[in-house]
């Protein structure tokens, strides 16, 4: 995303090169928005259902994703896999990275040891460091510092028994925050309340155009169909996205929107 050298008191610094797990939600943003000036980022890492249709997690669109990477400027890796399949298949991914010459992997997650300890286990298995800028902090502070800088979301996903179905489409601002806190949900969705898309962040070259689908229900968690608003290229057609696994279930634990695996593993 930036130079990979910086100049510094002694002459030219290098840059850690590095790769974000990305889910496309508001927490994995926020860990690049805090990362990116360390870093040379190069690449996002995406997982997909096994057909390749919809993201783990969050249920985007290839294409939506796609269209993240090329705002950032790096390369989007993506892998396809079932929830057992999950762990296995983003370590391939990463021996990916590594051959790219990537050093170090960026998660969003923000709390759960037992995700800390995934993320630092699928690294060491290609000697990769794990980077989580946002692990332990309030998740009031890590809401209010994504929307700051003129960053915004949309809720995707929500689950039924915080929210229904009209939180679909809403845009993540202070107000929001705090209505979600006086219902008792995690201002970030981190007991996987909700899921969101990020659609401008001073990160990207230009505001990612989105259209609203069909609102539909899957497995307890009310789901939106979001597509580009003017596609490039082909389109992906696919079934309507499917909702983050509940808590326990999948080949990880279920947590909020780091680019985790609740994953998926992919938070925000």
């Amino acid at each position: 995303m930036e130079a990979h050298r910086a100049s510094g008191r002694t002459g030219l610094v290098v840059k850690p090169c590095a790769a974000i797990s990305w889910s496309g939600g508001k927490d994995c943003c926020t860990a690049l928005l805090r990362t990116c000036r360390d870093y040379d980022v190069v690449a996002t890492i995406t997982m997909f259902a096994e057909d390749g249709a919809r993201s783990r997690s969050h249920g985007l669109r290839p294409e939506v994703l796609s269209a993240h990477a090329q705002r950032l400027g790096v390369r989007n890796l993506t892998g396809r896999c079932s929830w057992r399949s999950y762990t296995k298949e983003y370590i391939r991914l990463l021996s990916e990275a590594s051959a790219m010459g990537i050093t170090h992997i960026i998660f969003g997650d923000i709390m759960g040891d037992a995700h800390r300890t995934w993320d630092e286990g699928v690294c060491a298995v290609h000697g990769l460091t794990a980077v989580l800028p946002l692990w332990g902090e309030s998740t009031r502070t890590l809401a209010e510092e994504f929307i700051a800088p003129g960053s915004t979301a949309v809720i995707v996903t929500a689950r039924a028994a915080y929210l229904d179905a009209t939180w679909l489409g809403r845009s993540i601002d202070l107000e929001t925050i705090e209505e979600l806190e006086n219902r008792g949900v995690d201002p970030c969705g981190e007991f996987g309340e909700y899921h969101t898309l990020v659609t401008s962040t001073p990160l990207f070259n230009s505001p990612l155009e989105i259209a609203f689908g069909a609102r539909e229900m899957h497995s307890d968690c009310w789901a939106l169909d979001v597509t580009l608003a003017s596609p490039v290229g082909s389109a992906f057609p696919g079934p309507p996205p499917a909702s983050p696994k509940p808590p326990g279930e999948g080949g990880k634990p279920h947590r909020g929107e780091g680019g985790r695996r609740t994953k998926e593993h992919a938070s925000g």
